[in-house]
C-alpha cells in the first residue's frame, strides 16, 4: 500500500482469475463514492499513460479506480508478435468478470458501486461483462472503443453507456454508431472535435476525462442509495 496523496491510498493487487493471477493498482480516495474498473485495449497495460491520466482525474472527483492487466506478462509478450490474445474477447470478458466479482466481495471495495472504463477491445469486454452483471455494473464509458465487437451482448446491457470517439477517427465513429443503435439502455455518443484515435491532440484527453467523470458521478450512486431505490 502507498499514499498517492493525502486523500488517496493505492493498493497493488494480485487478483485470481481462474488459472492466472492478474496484477492491478487500486486507488481509493477518501470518501470514495464509486469504483471505476479500467479495461484496456490491445497492446496496452495498467501502465498506459492515457488511462493513468483519466484515472487521476476520476480520483480527484472522489471515484476509486482499478487499473489492471487483462493479460499476463507472458501473454503480452506473445501477443506483441502474434496478436492472438488482444481480440480473444471471451477470454478478456471472463477475466474482467472474475475481477468484478472479486472486487464486489473484497473489504476495500465491496461498498462501492461499480462502473467500467473501456478502451479499444477492452470496451467490448466491458460491455459483454456488463450484460452478465446487470445489477452490479452501474455505468460504462468507452474511449475510442470497439463496442461493435460485443455483438449480441449489446442488446442485453442495462447500464447507461457513454461512447466517446475522436472526430477524426471516422472508421471507429461508424462502428460506434452501429453499436449505439443496438444498445437499448440509456446511451450517448460524444465526438471530441479534432481528436484522432488515441486522443493525442492537446486537450482532447482532458475532455474525455471530464465527460467520463460527469457520466460516472451521475450514474454511480452509493450502494445505500441504490438499495433505497430498489426497495
Amino acid at each position: 500500500m502507498k499514499l498517492l496523496n493525502l486523500e488517496t491510498l493505492v493498493h497493488e493487487l494480485s487478483i485470481s482469475a481462474g488459472s492466472v493471477m492478474l496484477k492491478g493498482s487500486l486507488a481509493i480516495p477518501k470518501r470514495a463514492t464509486g469504483l471505476v474498473i479500467f479495461a484496456h485495449g490491445s497492446g496496452s497495460s495498467r501502465h498506459s499513460p492515457r488511462n493513468q491520466f483519466v484515472a487521476s482525474q476520476l480520483q480527484e472527483a472522489g471515484l476509486a479506480t482499478l487499473l489492471f492487466d487483462l493479460l499476463t506478462a507472458d501473454e503480452e509478450a506473445i501477443d506483441v508478435y502474434t496478436r492472438q490474445y488482444r481480440f480473444d474477447l471471451p477470454r478478456l470478458a471472463e477475466r474482467l468478470l472474475k475481477v468484478t466479482d472479486w472486487l464486489a466481495k473484497d473489504s476495500l471495495t465491496a461498498s462501492l458501486s461499480q462502473g467500467y472504463f473501456g478502451a479499444s477491445t477492452g470496451a467490448a469486454a466491458a460491455l459483454m461483462t456488463a450484460a452478465k452483471r446487470p445489477t452490479s455494473v452501474q455505468a460504462v464509458v468507452s474511449r475510442g472503443g470497439r463496442p461493435d465487437l460485443a455483438t449480441d451482448a449489446l442488446a442485453k446491457v442495462k447500464a447507461p453507456c457513454l461512447l466517446i470517439v475522436g472526430s477524426l477517427d471516422r472508421e471507429v465513429i461508424a462502428l460506434n454508431q452501429m453499436a449505439l443503435a443496438q444498445l437499448s439502455c440509456e446511451k450517448k455518443l460524444e465526438l471530441i472535435q479534432g481528436a484522432s484515435h488515441l486522443f493525442e491532440e492537446s486537450g482532447t484527453l482532458l475532455q474525455v476525462a471530464q465527460l467520463a467523470k460527469t457520466w460516472f458521478k451521475q450514474h454511480l450512486a452509493p450502494k445505500q442509495e441504490e438499495a433505497k431505490r430498489e426497495s
